[in-house]
This record gives C-alpha cells, sequence and structure tokens, in this order.
C-alpha cells in the first residue's frame, strides 16, 4: 500500500509540474502575441492630440506642428483597437478656410444630430482690433472629413477675460448643453454654446465669456465627469521646452470653481521631454481610460519636433489622478465593441 501511495503521488507530483510549466509556457507566448500601440502612437510630427470614440472607432485629430506659416492643414487617424491607425489626410486646410491664413491649431471635435463639428484655432491673434482670426468651426457627415467652413468667420475672434481665442475644448454635460472652454496667455473661459454651434447663451448673471482659469493654468484645456466630479485640466510651462506638462483640479460643476491638486503628466528624463497637451479616453461603458499627448523625443531639439503618444491614465481610491507613467511600450490593443 505504501508503494503504491508513493507511485501515485509521484505520478500526481509530474502532472501537478508539467501543468504549472505549460502554463508559464502559455502565458508567456501570450505575453509575446499580446500587441501593443508603441510609442508614438501615429507617425510624424504631430501635435496637441484630440482623441475621441466616433462610430466604433477610436480617432485622433492632432495639430501638424511645424512652424505656424506650415501650419496650414490638419490630418486624422482612425484605428478599431488603439494598435493599428489608419490615416486620413487634409481633412481641413486653409483652402477651407478662407480667413485662416496660418497656426491651425489643437483640433477639438464633436458629434451633434448627425454632423461631425471640427473646432479649431487659427491665424495666432495678438491684436483683435487688428487682426482676424481665432477659434472657427468646420463641418462634415463624417469623421473623417473633408470639413467645410460652417460660419466662414470665426466663431470666437476677440480676446475675452485676458485669454487668446485658442486651444479649444468641447464638453457636452449630463443635461445635453454644449460648452466650449479654451483660452491661452493663462486665461482660461468657459461659455455655453448655442443649439446650432453659430453662438452662446449668456449664464445666469449675464456673462458669456466665464473665467475658470486655475493657478499656473497656460493652456490646452480639457474637461470631462467621473462619478459625478467634473475634472479640468490644463497644460503649464513652456510649449517648447523640456517642463511642458500637464495638471488639473476638481470641482462640482463646468463652471468650478476649480483648485489646482496637481500635475499628473510630464517629462521622464529616460524617455521623453515636454509632454503635455493632452485628450482622454474613457473605454465605453467601463472606467478604464487612456491619456492621449504629445511629447519630444530625447533625440529632438527643435521645438516643433512633437510626436503624438498614449497611455493609460489611472485613479486612486479617492478619485484623484496617479501620476501618469509615460512609455515606449504605449498600451495594449482594446477593440471597441
Amino acid at each position: 500500500m505504501i508503494i503504491l501511495m508513493r507511485i501515485i503521488f509521484s505520478v500526481n507530483k509530474k502532472i501537478f509540474f508539467s501543468l504549472f510549466f505549460l502554463s508559464l509556457y502559455t502565458y508567456a507566448i501570450a505575453q509575446q502575441k499580446k500587441e501593443f500601440s508603441g510609442n508614438p502612437v501615429i507617425p510624424g510630427w504631430n501635435a496637441d492630440p484630440e482623441a475621441k470614440i466616433f462610430e466604433d472607432q477610436y480617432w485622433i485629430y492632432p495639430t501638424y506642428s511645424a512652424p505656424y506659416e506650415q501650419q496650414v492643414h490638419m490630418d486624422a487617424w482612425s484605428s478599431k483597437d488603439l494598435v493599428h491607425w489608419t490615416k486620413h489626410p487634409d481633412i481641413i486646410d486653409t483652402s477651407a478656410i478662407k480667413w485662416a491664413k496660418k497656426a491651425m491649431w489643437a483640433p477639438a471635435v464633436t458629434e451633434m444630430g448627425g454632423k461631425y463639428y471640427f473646432f479649431f484655432g487659427a491665424n495666432d491673434i495678438h491684436d483683435d482690433k487688428k487682426e482676424i482670426g481665432g477659434i472657427g468651426v468646420g463641418v462634415s457627415d463624417s469623421p473623417a472629413g473633408p470639413f467645410k467652413d460652417y460660419l466662414g468667420k470665426p466663431l470666437i475672434g476677440q480676446i475675452h477675460n485676458g485669454a487668446q481665442p485658442i486651444d479649444q475644448f468641447i464638453f457636452k454635460d449630463h443635461d445635453g448643453q454644449y460648452y466650449i472652454i479654451y483660452g491661452g496667455w493663462q486665461h482660461c473661459n468657459i461659455a455655453k454654446l448655442n443649439k446650432d454651434f453659430t453662438g452662446f447663451i449668456p449664464f445666469a448673471d449675464g456673462t458669456t465669456f466665464k473665467s475658470i482659469t486655475p493657478e499656473h493654468y497656460v493652456e490646452g484645456s480639457v474637461m470631462f465627469t467621473r462619478k459625478g466630479k467634473y475634472y479640468l485640466m490644463w497644460s503649464e510651462g513652456d510649449w517648447g521646452g523640456p517642463n511642458y506638462r500637464v495638471a488639473y483640479a476638481i470641482g462640482n460643476a463646468p463652471t468650478g470653481p476649480f483648485k489646482r491638486i496637481g500635475v499628473v503628466l510630464e517629462q521622464d528624463p529616460k524617455i521623453a521631454t515636454g509632454a503635455g497637451h493632452h485628450s482622454v479616453i474613457q473605454i465605453p461603458g467601463k472606467d478604464e481610460w487612456y491619456i492621449v499627448y504629445h511629447r519630444r523625443p530625447l533625440t529632438e531639439t527643435d521645438a516643433n519636433h512633437r510626436v503624438t503618444c498614449i497611455d493609460h491614465m489611472y485613479f486612486d481610491k479617492d478619485g484623484l489622478i496617479m501620476p501618469v507613467v509615460i512609455t515606449n511600450e504605449g498600451v495594449a490593443a482594446v477593440p471597441l465593441k
């Protein structure tokens, strides 16, 4: 009996270890086959990325990162899984937007009523009494464009509350109200868009452009909600320098007030510098978040040599955004269902 038990134990031990090592091997093979996006996630010099989900695909709309006079068109990229991307070239340009002459920046794209609206900055105006420019709107039947001029003029062509009319973000609240949040020169404004995006609805106090500028704000605002809270994110520092970075605040309404919490995205001397001007993606139906941003490779010194990247964005148990770990690997495939 003892001999029989020893034989059974020996056989079972061999089976156990065989299955154990087989599972390790299977896991290793699976990891090898797991596809990652890599960073940069799309090729070329691209900055200020807007990331969205339209028609069961991920979309990235970046600024063409070049000298201002060359910034006269924009491209888009689409993907079904965050890993494999298809380029859609020249979805908008100055031939479609006659008043735009240069510095087409920082797309913000939203869908309403079956149409796609492409908000952008143009001409880098500094004096609204002498210059034409600011924030314009394109419209298309497809997220891939082409986008034509919706208004024939800037939607915001004046400087309100000290905010240069650039770096717009479109936020849709739970009640269906669309807001535009924008501003450079260290000033951030919010305004309520009217029902057809041709103008604005004043706030209850009679103001149209309300300042919500948090401490250290420079440009590049982003807003989203999570668990009933409003998150305002923005970029700080010099866009051409290594210390460009992203900070955030949390409020109870789209108009704030917003008190700065801290920096969540910045350079890593081992990976890249100038990590900033971002957007975020939430996987539908899940508390799973990604940050899409630009950064400057360590090999580059030209301010315009910026690339678009993607990494995970996590929250702690209190709802605070954890510092983003920037990577060369990027993220694994996440197919949309």
